[in-house]
């Protein structure tokens, strides 16, 4: 019983991160897509924060190179900025926690920024540079949802039962 709850929890985690990836894909309009929220992360983000045990660096690392395959960037780069902003928040989940949502909204800005300027450095050194401002809106917009993604996976992750 115990191994048939733990795979459950695996798909539950699995299948929000897929529905993350699809999310990160569907073709939007030009000036909607500079608005689009880094919707892998903000998930990684959400596991990490509630199940810190199961979802860590390596998971964080893998989900980042399939959305370089994905989206068609650099190989590695989002799997870096994955990697570290899940450290971070795996080595503050139970600071993060015990916060209001929203204090966990300025904090998830916070690493949402974080994850971005990783990227943007990764794009300066390739040669890539970003010239708008709007590259930070979709931290922006990610903050400003984490409470309607936060409310979300919780229910799923309570209607599984993943622990």
């Amino acid at each position: 019983m115990n191994t048939l709850v733990r795979r459950q929890g695996y798909g539950a985690i699995l299948f929000s991160l897929i529905v993350a990836w699809v999310l990160s894909v569907i073709p939007l309009p030009e000036t909607m897509q500079t608005w689009r929220p880094d919707w892998p992360l903000l998930v990684l983000i959400y596991w990490s924060l509630a199940l810190p045990h199961r979802v860590s660096i390596g998971t964080a690392w893998l989900a980042g190179i399939v959305q370089d395959v994905l989206v068609g960037t650099l190989i590695g780069q989002h799997a870096l900025s994955y990697a570290i902003v899940v450290y971070l928040t795996v080595r503050l989940h139970q600071r993060l926690r015990l916060f209001p949502r929203w204090q966990q909204m300025l904090s998830l800005l916070l690493l949402l920024t974080l994850g971005q300027l990783i990227l943007l450095w990764v794009n300066g050194i390739i040669g890539r540079p970003i010239h708008s401002w709007l590259y930070w809106m979709p931290s922006v917009l990610g903050a400003l949802l984490w409470p309607v993604i936060y409310l979300l996976l919780r229910s799923l992750r309570r209607s599984f039962r993943v622990t």
